[in-house]
């Protein structure tokens, strides 16, 4: 019977790791254009000294594999798409969004503010809302099998 009892502690404590681990913001998640509802790119969100990172992975949207910024300035300009860094030093407040001031879109070459958090419906769903002055736009990120 303690055998018995041991087994269900340890099978209890490992479903719970798998549970917090899939309520994290952090992770590989597939970008989904708000317009036409078909995935657009893989980013992977990280954690670095506390701050969240971003970058993408790959391109998700047929005959753009091998897709350039071609509207960036500056060391950015004419370098692909794969590996750019898209969120940088975002930092989590009391309500456990993460806010920050670069969130840049490679395809329009814009820098935005940023707010992400989890879809408190579904821990499989990232809301990425980016703002321009005062005008804002909210896009649905699923997570990534893997």
């Amino acid at each position: 019977m303690k055998d018995f009892r041991r087994n269900i502690l340890i099978a209890l404590l490992l479903l719970s790791v798998g549970f917090v681990s899939a309520q994290s913001v952090f992770g590989k998640w597939k970008t989904i254009d708000d317009r036409t509802g078909k995935p657009k790119g893989l980013i992977e969100i990280y954690k670095k000294d506390g701050l969240m990172y971003g970058r993408i992975l790959k391109v998700l949207e047929e005959g753009r594999k091998d897709v350039i910024c071609v509207k960036c300035d500056g060391d950015m300009k004419d370098k692909p798409v794969i590996g750019m860094q898209i969120i940088k030093k975002g930092e989590k407040n009391e309500d456990g969004e993460w806010k920050g001031k670069y969130l840049f879109d490679p395809e329009q070459a814009m820098t935005f503010r940023f707010k992400i958090w989890l879809n408190p419906d579904n821990s499989d769903e990232l809301k990425v809302r980016g703002y321009l002055a005062f005008i804002f736009r909210t896009q649905t990120w699923v997570r990534a099998e893997g």
